[in-house]
């Protein structure tokens, strides 16, 4: 109940504000005012001079490179822009040759892919050893409830097995059977000697 009038002054609180907020637009009060903010709302995030870093979405690109440098598709591609390049400035008119003989530009473009690749195969890596750190954590919680339940259930089956020695099995009820049987096989065949015995 007290909740439901603390919501209800809560929200007439925020219409009045608002309409204060509307009269003093109105009528052009002082900066002072127009100023002022609510101290029971968080402010809002201002926005930065530098650009926004998402260290998921580049640990997914980072992924997605490194896998697909893995991969038998990148070398072939690799091995046919090299040799297109080599073969394109060794035969190629003079005129229309990019990078003569000891073809430094393709030196300078390998080096730079690699560059690039290096440090992005490790945070591939990194990434990669993190989800495996959190899985065999995931696995090693697993295995604890699993051998707690284990130990659990052994201690139920040794506590029925005690409980069970102690409860008549179908053998011992056919042994006492057996020998009630005979009992009475013996009284009826020998019934003068049971009642002498009795007196």
């Amino acid at each position: 109940m007290q909740a439901r009038e603390h919501g209800l002054a809560v929200e007439a609180a925020e219409r009045s504000a608002e309409r204060a907020g509307k009269s003093a637009q109105s009528t052009g009060s002082s900066a002072l005012t127009r100023s002022r903010v609510r101290l029971d709302l968080p402010r809002a995030p201002r926005r930065s001079l530098l650009p926004e870093y998402d260290p998921e979405a580049f640990g997914r690109l980072s992924e997605k490179v490194a896998r697909f440098l893995g991969t038998g598709r990148f070398i072939v591609w690799m091995t046919l822009v090299i040799v297109v390049w080599v073969l394109w400035n060794i035969f190629a008119p003079d005129d229309l040759r990019f990078d003569k003989y000891p073809f430094i530009f393709l030196t300078l473009m390998l080096s730079l892919q690699a560059s690039y690749a290096a440090p992005l195969i490790l945070l591939a890596q990194n990434r990669q050893d993190d989800r495996d750190r959190v899985n065999l954590e995931q696995d090693r919680k697993q295995n604890e409830r699993s051998i707690a339940d284990t130990e659990y259930l052994t201690r139920e089956i040794a506590a029925l097995r005690m409980g069970l020695g102690e409860v008549a099995t179908r053998d011992w009820i056919r042994s006492e059977f057996q020998d009630l049987i005979k009992e009475m096989d013996e009284r009826r065949l020998f019934p003068a000697e049971r009642d002498e015995g009795d007196r």
